[in-house]
């Protein structure tokens, strides 16, 4: 019995050194390496591939007249977000500070010419036609090349009221003005002082005139401004202005911002590339038969609106007839409220909509509509437009 476990060893190791096809059956280790070669090579070819287009793509970014129109595009869209000072690696340092000077004195020319528009001063507003044209107000869809939007037809300019919140400290948000007055409709209007992007909307930027009164004078030493707004007769008035000019053309509503992108029928920005980014979009426009036009485009949101530059916007308002047209707050301000309060479009802001100082709303009887002024006796230097 103890013989046994040698002969069985003895003849395992025979029968393998005997067997050609056993010892021959080891090259399936060698077969490996090759796996792993085929694949070093896939991985290889991916990355030089890869290399190559980032080489392409950033000889056509930086070095064609085409590339640097969409570098541009792209650095103006990050240059009207809270991250601006991002805009310096797509343009550099220098050309982001020029860029932004650029545009502040561009937008301030753009205001210089006088409009001459006219209105009919006893315009048939929704007197006739089909039931769309009877109607005060009507909301249309706008859809473009990355993005959509609304645009809130008014036919009455005069059932336009510039509303300003209830209380002060904060700012209050459109679709709170719309219930709180029984409005049928409301949009985002002027700017303010918004730290950080984390302001409390209570600090306009520039004048708030509501009902021919001004509610916030922040000019300071500056005898002109960049307005937008309506006069008593419903004509819009859009553009660089002094407070006597202002009260001389018997100014009703208005809010500070810029730039006009529209005067006398005719556009002032002259192509997309020039156009500051995409970006959500407020404008305000008028027809010649004294139609109000809010265009409002939404933006920030892959798959859904990108956002539009101010050329689109321009264009977009040619096309419906505006002969006069201004920018208002855009961003994460944009925003659209039906007669019930419920939000139209859909806002950028993380929050759905933010407080704000002042919003045009529509009424059937704007002259019953009570605005207090919330900023009677405050100076702009009391006002901290970052504490909640």
């Amino acid at each position: 019995m103890s013989s046994l476990p040698p002969r069985a060893s003895t003849a395992t190791s025979n029968s393998i050194n005997a067997n050609p096809k056993a010892s021959s059956s080891r090259p399936n280790k060698v077969l490996r390496p090759k796996k792993k070669s085929g694949l070093w090579r896939f991985i290889k070819g991916v990355f030089w591939t890869g290399f190559i287009l980032v080489l392409l793509f950033a000889g056509w970014f930086y070095f064609t007249p085409s590339g640097k129109e969409y570098r541009y595009i792209l650095a103006d869209s990050i240059i009207t977000t809270q991250h601006r000072e991002w805009a310096k690696y797509i343009i550099g340092e220098k050309a982001l500070r020029e860029r932004v000077a650029l545009y502040v004195k561009e937008f301030d020319q753009m205001g210089d010419e006088r409009d001459t528009h006219t209105i009919p001063a006893n315009a048939d507003h929704g007197g006739s036609g089909d039931e769309d044209s009877k109607k005060l107000t009507s909301v249309e869809e706008v859809d473009g090349k990355g993005y959509h939007g609304y645009l809130l037809t008014v036919r009455d300019p005069k059932k336009i009221r510039l509303v300003v919140p209830q209380k002060r400290g904060r700012g209050e948000k459109v679709s709170s003005m719309v219930k709180r007055t029984g409005a049928i409709a409301g949009v985002n209007a002027g700017g303010f002082s918004d730290p950080n992007w984390r302001g409390n909307g209570f600090k306009p930027i520039g004048l708030v005139i509501s009902h021919g009164k001004i509610y916030y004078n922040g000019l300071g030493s500056k005898k002109s401004v960049q307005i937008v707004g309506i006069d008593k007769n419903g004509k819009m008035l859009a553009g660089k202005y002094s407070i006597d000019e202002l009260m001389d053309l018997g100014i009703s509503e208005a809010v500070s911002f810029s730039p006009r992108i529209i005067v006398n029928g005719k556009g002032l920005i002259p192509n997309r590339s020039e156009g500051w980014g995409v970006a959500p979009r407020t404008v305000m426009g008028q027809r010649e038969d004294g139609s109000i036009l809010f265009l409002m485009i939404d933006g920030r949101q892959p798959g859904y609106s990108i956002g539009a530059t101010l050329y689109d916007a321009q264009e977009i308002l040619l096309e419906h007839g505006a002969v006069i047209a201004a920018n208002l707050d855009g961003g994460s301000s944009t925003v659209l409220v039906d007669e019930k309060g419920e939000i139209v479009n859909k806002p950028s802001s993380s929050s759905g909509e933010r407080y704000l100082p002042t919003g045009f709303l529509v009424f059937d009887n704007p002259d019953s509509v009570d605005v207090p002024n919330i900023w009677a006796g405050l100076t702009p230097s009391e006002i901290d437009a970052g504490k909640w």
